[in-house]
């Protein structure tokens, strides 16, 4: 590559960056659905913010939000840029805004993505020994936690409402199965990476709870941009994400937060199961 070329690229770079910083976008402001502890949320994204930050020019500012509702309308109102969404989430805020959110990229591992049934009960070893028991779903908008098992277990001809004694929402993921532990459910459903992540740091006795269903792959979560963001920074946003390699020790840990081997470029079209899964359960009017 010759050096006229070579500067001409450099500078290139340069006037991209300058762009984002030039449209207004002084503070990227982040959010994520509240599917773990805000404190385990936080320690997930500390690291990943800083990165952002540096390939875009832009200070991150990380926005905790209470309820999954919440990240939807903040969105909606502009008052978050960016937002970790599971798949329902985004056909909520897609619907809201009109069609005006943006999904950008998704983990490699949401391409086809699970949930895992657990218990600690020996009679329980399929989903049609629910029946007559209680079941802790996650928040009634996951994706993970609640959507894609309730459709699942109606395809298998359980109606949760109908079929099980009692149905709870536990709000997140994690405590999902803390709910099954301490045996206050029969069952729960949560998605399979937070599952992976409570065993491999043993915040679950794996020897006491265990899964003995696990749902067909689906399309889940994504980082999402309002639509009226700035085309520069979104394209910068974009290419740090797909920048991010498990392989480059400055990028290992942030990778090891996310739990992702890779990001990968999405669309809304690959939501289109979970609207209709949505739908059909009555979840989307």
């Amino acid at each position: 590559m010759n050096r006229r070329l070579i500067v001409r690229l450099v500078l290139a770079a340069g006037l991209a960056l300058q762009s984002v910083a030039s449209h207004g976008e002084n503070v990227l402001r982040v959010s994520a659905i509240p599917d773990e502890a805000p404190t385990e949320l936080q320690r997930k994204f500390a690291p990943l913010g800083k990165y952002l930050e540096k390939e875009t020019g832009v200070k991150v500012e990380f926005l905790p939000v209470t309820d999954y509702a919440a990240v939807v309308e903040a969105l909606a109102t502009r008052k978050i840029d960016l937002a970790w969404l599971g798949g329902f989430t985004f056909v909520q805020a897609r619907l809201r805004t009109n069609g005006r959110v943006i999904p950008i990229v998704q983990r490699q591992e949401d391409a086809a993505f699970t949930s895992r049934f657990i218990t600690i009960h020996d009679d329980i070893k399929t989903l049609a020994d629910l029946k007559g028991r209680s079941l802790a779903f996650g928040s009634p908008s996951s994706t993970s936690g609640h959507l894609m098992p309730r459709h699942f277990l109606l395809r298998a001809g359980i109606d949760p409402d109908r079929d099980l004694k009692n149905v709870a929402f536990s709000g997140a993921h994690d405590a999902t199965a803390a709910f099954v532990q301490s045996g206050r459910v029969d069952a729960g459903v949560l998605n399979a990476s937070v599952w992976d992540k409570l065993v491999e740091q043993k915040k679950v006795d794996a020897a006491r709870v265990r899964v003995f269903a696990t749902t067909p792959p689906y399309f889940d979560y994504n980082w999402t941009v309002r639509g009226d963001l700035d085309p520069a920074l979104v394209r910068a946003l974009t290419q740090a994400f797909l920048k991010l390699d498990p392989a480059n020790p400055e990028h290992k840990e942030i990778m090891a937060l996310q739990r992702a081997s890779r990001f990968i470029p999405t669309r809304s079209e690959n939501y289109q199961g979970i609207e209709a899964a949505a739908r059909s359960a009555g979840l989307i009017k």
